[in-house]
Order: structure tokens, then sequence, then C-alpha cells
């Protein structure tokens, strides 16, 4: 059976991004039924493409995030190889890029001049800061963002050093937010005729990632901090020692924390003032982690999954 075109079927993308924020976003694109054109330079392609594992020579970095897309190798310096690009770009309905700020207008394909060129051609720019604002010349990887956006002070365990979370949430956000953008500025252009610029900055995306944590701060003056598996709002939301290792109990609302308790073999716990509302359990939460794993250190993992699932 012929699979469904997806709803990005016909639109074409130049992907002249490399390593992860601007080749997820570009990703996504394809996934979503996009033709993907991937321009890289012919000194090395992608730095992703010399990231190991590798499988038969190929990066599994690379093929990750650049799955689903056609490519082609183009030196800029070169006017032969500009006219290739411009031709492309003559047909093309999106271009991405996460370069630093600046590197576009010295190759001669910043917005201003793109756009007088190809009116249609939605511009789509990912970078550590974006590109306007007092920080905007500055580098950024995935790990400085993190660090400066917050998330890492609300990662790992009480009084321990900084911790980055296990996968690149960095760039991942930014090829999300990215992706939203041009979808933005393809319905934008349908209607208006307008084709745009979308400017991501990799620390703007991760600032809205804090969701509620950054507005938590504003209404108490109250930095939050790291807490290990904990959540910060809900309990007993966490991870629980058990016969054999750990596993997660959540329990969001009243009604679940009284069924969890009836799991457990501790109905009793539900009926305890301490615990008998969600701010309640939240100020009482040690003595509750105290209490869970009293009982599920007794039985194995696996045990205790059929019982809660």
């Amino acid at each position: 059976m012929t699979p469904m075109p997806g709803p990005l079927n016909g639109i074409l993308v130049a992907d002249l991004s490399r390593i992860l924020a601007g080749p997820y976003c570009t990703l996504m694109m394809a996934e979503l039924g996009a033709r993907v054109i991937k321009v890289e330079t012919p000194a090395g392609g992608d730095d992703a493409r010399h990231y190991g594992p590798f499988v038969q020579e190929r990066s599994a970095y690379f093929m990750s995030v650049n799955r689903g897309k056609e490519s082609i190798a183009l030196d800029l310096k070169k006017d032969s190889d500009r006219a290739v690009l411009d031709r492309l770009l003559a047909k093309a309905d999106v271009i991405v890029e996460n370069f630093r700020p600046g590197t576009m207008e010295k190759l001669g394909y910043g917005w201003e001049s793109l756009h007088t060129k190809f009116p249609r051609l939605i511009y789509v720019a990912a970078s550590g800061f974006g590109h306007s604002g007092p920080d905007s010349l500055r580098p950024a990887y995935d790990m400085v963002v993190q660090g400066l956006g917050g998330i890492m002070s609300i990662t790992g365990t009480p009084g321990g050093p900084p911790v980055r979370i296990g996968m690149s949430i960095g760039d991942i956000g930014a090829g999300l937010y990215a992706c939203i953008g041009v979808n933005a500025a393809l319905y934008h252009r349908a209607t208006t005729g307008e084709a745009t610029k979308v400017d991501i900055g990799m620390f703007d995306c991760q600032l809205a990632l804090l969701e509620n944590a950054a507005l938590r701060y504003f209404l108490t003056g109250k930095a939050p901090g790291p807490l290990g598996a904990r959540h910060p709002i809900i309990a007993p939301f966490e991870a629980y020692h058990a016969a054999d290792g750990y596993l997660i109990v959540a329990a969001g609302n009243d009604s679940l924390f009284v069924k969890a308790c009836a799991a457990l073999g501790r109905p009793e716990m539900a009926k305890d003032p301490r615990y008998l509302t969600n701010d309640l359990r939240r100020q009482n939460v040690d003595a509750i982690k105290t209490e869970f794993e009293r009982v599920l250190s007794a039985k194995p993992v696996a045990r205790w999954l059929k019982v809660l699932d």
C-alpha cells in the first residue's frame, strides 16, 4: 500500500545547516513530507559525519538526523557552485541555516539579499542567541545554552555539581521551534503571498522550555534547584527503590494517590492528615518516600509493575 503524502508534500527545502539544531528542523520537515536537499562543503561535509559510532564507515549520529534527505556538495567560494545553489534557491520554498550570525551575509546569502532575489523564499536561521540583541554574535553549543538557560540549574541532585541533560535539548529544542516557525511562515506565505525570516535563538528556546519553573521564580523570588527525580510541584512523583531496582510512582491528583496507596497495601495513608491534598503531600514528600519505600523494597520491580499497571 502506497503511503499517503505528508502535509509538506511539494515543499522544497535547501538545507545549509549542520550538526544538530538545523538538521533536526529539516528532519522534521522531511518526515512531514518535504523534499530536503542538504548542501554540504566538499571538504569533509557536515561535521556530524565524523562523529562516531560508525556503521560501514557512516556516522550513526549523522544518519539519525539526516535520514530522508538528499545531499549535494558545493564550494560556495566557486562561482560555478554558487550558480548551482542559486538555481536550487530559485525553486526552493525554504532555506535553513545555523551558521553564526553574519556568516551568510559574508557569503552573499543573507536574508536581505536572498529576499530581494527570491521573494518567495522563507529564510530560517537557528543560532545561539538569535540575529538581534547584544549577544547575537556570541557562538554557542548545546551545553552552553543549557547552562545559561537555567535547565542545568534544575537538573541533578541537591548539592551536586551541574548536570547536563542526557540529550542535546538545546539543539533539539531549537530545531523543533524552528520547524514550528517554518510551518507558520508557510501558512503566512500561503495567505498573504509574503515570505518571512524565521529567527531562532537556542537560548530563547531554553527559556521557553522552562515552562512553570521561570514563573515560579518570578512569583516567589525563590530560584528552583535540582530535585533529582522528584517533581517540584506534584507528590508523590519520583523514582522509588524496590527490592531489585527503581520504579517510578506518579500520582498527579488526590484520587490517584488513593489508588496508589491501596495498590501498595497502605490504604490508610490516603486518610493521613499529612497527605490529604497535593500541597500537603508536597510538604511531606520525604515522609511519603520513606513509607512507600518501606513497602516497595519488599518486592522486585516486575512484581510492582504488575500491581500498579
